[in-house]
């Protein structure tokens, strides 16, 4: 046990690059995690951080040790799953990672709801819309928007994700209605930063992808704020249904160009390939997809996207 403690304080240290917030995530002082950390260096007889009164980075030795630690702990994770299969409540950590605006507006409620259903077991959300390690951050699943890149995770296709053109009915009384994608070079447009071509918007046109150059006076990274400022008059948005579906619902924005649909996605959840699925994540990935369905509450007022 003790060996196991000392490779979990290192991989956590290792993840958030810091004694102070590994020890926060155990659950244990600060001292200790790095008293852990220190006597599994000597029994390796190597050092594993470089540390400073900066920062605390791999060495060339705790890069290579730190696949083998986070692969050993899934393992033991593993086996109490199997272990605990034998009961039927779910118990242990459901270690999520999700897109801030997503887990806020659809996510918590959901988690809400799953934890009253299951109380001996416990939740652990990141939320940033990075794409974070689901390995070495040990994570054991995340949620994804967009389309996924090749990787070794598992994937589960949960929803679509459209992607809505919008503005707020005054914006348009002032501006008016643009009919077609190129006539966005004369807007206000709010773009999202979180993308490499924040300024450029794509649309089908005539069978093709076409990049549209975007310009205006704001810029940022969070989808909750260009909501806000489409709300507000400010501009054009270009942002996912679950985001703005609300806002169409109560007549607050008004849905644009919709015979010239944005480059979608799906929203998936994903996990680390494993021999043995944990029971939470299989648990939590089903109530995902029955809650949101592939018709999510949330697309409700769009019209149907035109045929391909």
């Amino acid at each position: 046990m003790g060996k196991l403690e000392e490779m979990q304080a290192f991989v956590r240290t290792a993840e958030f690059q810091s004694f102070t917030a590994a020890a926060r995530r155990l659950g244990l002082s600060k001292s200790m995690v790095s008293q852990r950390v220190a006597d599994l260096e000597l029994r390796l007889g190597v050092r594993l951080l470089n540390r400073t009164t900066r920062r605390l980075s791999l060495t060339e030795a705790g890069q290579g040790f730190l696949e083998g630690c986070a692969r050993a702990l899934r393992e033991v994770e593993e086996a109490e799953e199997a272990a605990s299969r034998h009961g039927s409540a779910l118990r242990g950590t459901l270690r999520l990672a999700a897109p801030s605006s997503f887990a806020l507006l659809h996510l918590r409620p959901a988690l809400l709801d799953f934890m009253t259903a299951h109380p001996q077991l416990d939740i652990d959300l990141d939320m940033d819309d990075r794409i974070v390690d689901l390995i070495q951050g040990g994570f054991d699943m995340a949620v994804r928007i967009g389309r996924l890149p090749d990787s070794s995770l598992i994937a589960r296709r949960l929803a679509p994700s459209r992607i809505i053109a919008c503005a707020s009915p005054a914006y348009l009384a002032e501006r008016g209605r643009p009919e077609h994608p190129a006539q966005l070079s004369s807007h206000e447009c709010l773009r999202y930063a979180g993308t490499t071509r924040g300024d450029h918007w794509s649309f089908r046109i005539d069978g093709q992808w076409v990049a549209i150059a975007v310009a205006g006076r704001l810029q940022a990274n969070n989808g909750d704020i260009l909501l806000s400022a489409a709300i507000a008059g400010h501009g054009i948005a270009l942002l996912p249904s679950f985001i703005v579906g609300a806002a169409l619902e109560r007549g607050e924005l008004c849905c644009l160009l919709s015979g010239f649909p944005a480059a979608d996605g799906a929203i998936h959840a994903v996990y680390p390939p494993a021999r043995l699925v944990p029971q939470r994540v299989r648990a939590f990935t089903d109530f995902l997809a029955e809650r949101i369905g592939q018709n999510p509450y949330w697309d409700r007022m769009l019209p149907p996207p035109p045929a391909a």
